[in-house]
C-alpha cells in the first residue's frame, strides 16, 4: 500500500461526486487514515463514515483560520500526525469580467486561496515536527489557459494564485522535507459540471481534448496518490497537468 500509516487531510471533500471524495476514497484503499473536512458537520462525518468507521469527517470553514487550527488539532490529537494535506475546495462562478462584484471576488479567492493558506498554516507545524510531509494544491487548467469552461476570470486568479503561492511555500518548506505540489485538472465530471454539460456542449469541448473524452474524478485521484506518496519524494513546486491534453505548453 503506497499509503500505509499515513494520515492525510482533504478539504471540501464531503461531495458525493466531487473531486475530494473520490481522493478520500483511494487514499483510504491504499493504508491512509483520511480527515475530510467540510462545511457541515453532518455531511462530512457522513462521507468519511462512507470510507471506513477509522475516519474522521470535521466542520470546518477554510476561509476561517481558527477553524481550520481546530479541526488539525483534533485530527492531529486522535492520529498523532498529519502527513498530508489536499487543498481541494474551491467554489466557481459563470461570471463575466464586467460582470465580478466585490463579494463575488472575495468568495472565490477566499475559498481556494485564503483556504489554502489558513489550512496549509495549520498542517506545516506537525510536518515540521515530523520532519516530513506533502502538500497537494488543487488548482486548474483555467489558471494556465486563461478560463474555463464554467469559472469566471475571478476564478482563473485564484487557481493561478494557487500556483504562485504553492512554489513560494515549496521554497520555504523544502529544508524541513515538506514537499508542495499542485495538479491542473481540465474539465472533470463532478457535481459542478456533470448536469450542467449538453450532449452538443459535451461534443463541442471533446474536439479539443486529444484523450477524446472528458475527465473523471479518479483521474485526479490517482495523480493525488502519485504526489502523496514516495513515489514523488524528489519533486516539489510541479504542477502537474491531468487534462487529456486540453492544454499543452
Amino acid at each position: 500500500m503506497l499509503l500505509k500509516d499515513k494520515v492525510a487531510v482533504i478539504t471540501g471533500a464531503a461531495s458525493p461526486r466531487g473531486i475530494g471524495k473520490q481522493i478520500a476514497r483511494l487514499f483510504a484503499s491504499q493504508g491512509a487514515k483520511v480527515i475530510i473536512l467540510d462545511l457541515n458537520a453532518d455531511d462530512a462525518k457522513a462521507a468519511a463514515l462512507e470510507i471506513g468507521s477509522e475516519h474522521l469527517g470535521l466542520a470546518c470553514n477554510v476561509t476561517n483560520k481558527e477553524d481550520c487550527e481546530n479541526a488539525i488539532k483534533i485530527a492531529a490529537e486522535k492520529y498523532g500526525r498529519i502527513d498530508i494535506l489536499v487543498n481541494n475546495a474551491g467554489i466557481t462562478q459563470p461570471i463575466k469580467f464586467l460582470d465580478i462584484k466585490p463579494e463575488n471576488y472575495n468568495a472565490v479567492m477566499d475559498v481556494s486561496l485564503r483556504g489554502m493558506l489558513y489550512a496549509s498554516q495549520a498542517v506545516v507545524p506537525y510536518m515540521q515536527e515530523n520532519k516530513s510531509g506533502s502538500i497537494i494544491n488543487m488548482s486548474s487548467v483555467s489558471a494556465q489557459r486563461g478560463g474555463g469552461i464554467f469559472g469566471g476570470s475571478h476564478y482563473s486568479a485564484a487557481k493561478a494564485g494557487m500556483l504562485g503561492l504553492g512554489k513560494a511555500m515549496a521554497r520555504e518548506l523544502g529544508m524541513h522535507n515538506i514537499r508542495v505540489n499542485a495538479i491542473c485538472p481540465g474539465l472533470i465530471q463532478t457535481d459542478i459540471t456533470g448536469d450542467k454539460l449538453t450532449d452538443e456542449m459535451k461534443e463541442e469541448i471533446l474536439k479539443g481534448i486529444p484523450l477524446n473524452r472528458l475527465g473523471v474524478t479518479d483521474d485526479i485521484a490517482k495523480a493525488c496518490l502519485f504526489l502523496g506518496s514516495e513515489l514523488s519524494e524528489y519533486m516539489t513546486g510541479c504542477s502537474i497537468d491531468v487534462n487529456g491534453g486540453m492544454h499543452m505548453y
